[in-house]
């Protein structure tokens, strides 16, 4: 995610040629009770991304994606994405079959050098984009689109966005949408940008959730789960996430990002 004027930089989708791939373990740590279903991994750097529903029983309680500890050597240094304009390389991930959620997919996108505006977003970083709409429909957020602006000044009701969150933006990035902040974000208050949550819209509907870690943060190994503030209504209708976390499993040295507490919303 970025704001202002877009950055030149490298679409990489799948494998990194002539880097040695760390594969998967079994599966990392989940709850003792839980169930995992996972989607194909995808390189990245030296090891791999991957995402996965986890179930309690027979309902869906968490949707992420999971971050091998190789990943973090091996990674792009440069590059230039021509539909985003940014410095970054992007990996499209499918959601394991049989995914109950409103997620379609989720877009990794790793930004070496950050993006725009400078002081805030221009550290190395990792965006996670899961979306409500599908592929096609991502890719056609484009200045092409003789209808770009008016629809990004579509906003959705109020009573779609999330409560605390702010329009910084109120402008689309290509092949992403528009993004929303929480107003009490540290990056917004004079504070240092290490992880955020973001939500995204276009053209009159919210159509992604994304948190937004900072190479530096996920270094360190630690662990957070935070609250998500409600939205009065969701659109698709389905469900929808309250918790937000970022896991560090020692054992099996994998990062999970993760939006969980999944609970049926109309």
């Amino acid at each position: 995610m970025r704001f202002g004027r877009t950055l030149p930089h490298l679409m990489v989708a799948g494998l990194v040629v002539g880097i040695p791939v760390t594969p998967f373990v079994k599966d990392p740590g989940a709850r003792s009770t839980a169930r995992v279903v996972y989607g194909a991994p995808t390189n990245l750097g030296s090891g791999q991304v991957r995402t996965y529903v986890e179930y309690e029983g027979d309902k869906a309680v968490e949707v992420g994606v999971e971050v091998s500890e190789a990943v973090m050597q091996g990674l792009p240094a440069e590059g230039h994405n021509p539909a985003t304009g940014l410095h970054s390389a992007e990996y499209v991930l499918d959601l394991p079959a049989g995914n109950p959620t409103p997620f379609q997919y989720v877009v990794v996108q790793w930004n070496p050098g950050g993006h725009e505006p400078p002081g805030m977003y221009d550290l190395p970083h990792f965006d996670f984009h899961f979306y409500t709409i599908d592929n096609a429909a991502r890719l056609a957020i484009s200045p092409k689109d003789p209808a770009f602006e008016q629809k990004s000044a579509n906003q959705p009701g109020a009573e779609f966005i999330p409560a605390g969150y702010i329009l910084p933006a109120p402008v689309a990035i290509p092949t992403m949408g528009v993004h929303w902040l929480e107003a009490k974000t540290p990056e917004l208050n004079g504070g240092t940008f290490t992880q955020t949550l973001i939500y995204g819209s276009w053209d009159g509907r919210m159509i992604f959730v994304e948190p937004m870690i900072t190479q530096a943060f996920l270094m360190k190994k630690e662990s957070l789960v935070k609250e998500l503030p409600a939205a009065a209504k969701y659109s698709p209708a389905g469900l929808h996430p309250t918790q937000y976390a970022i896991r560090w499993i020692a054992d099996q040295k994998v990062w999970r990002v993760s939006l969980g507490g999944l609970t049926e919303r109309n």
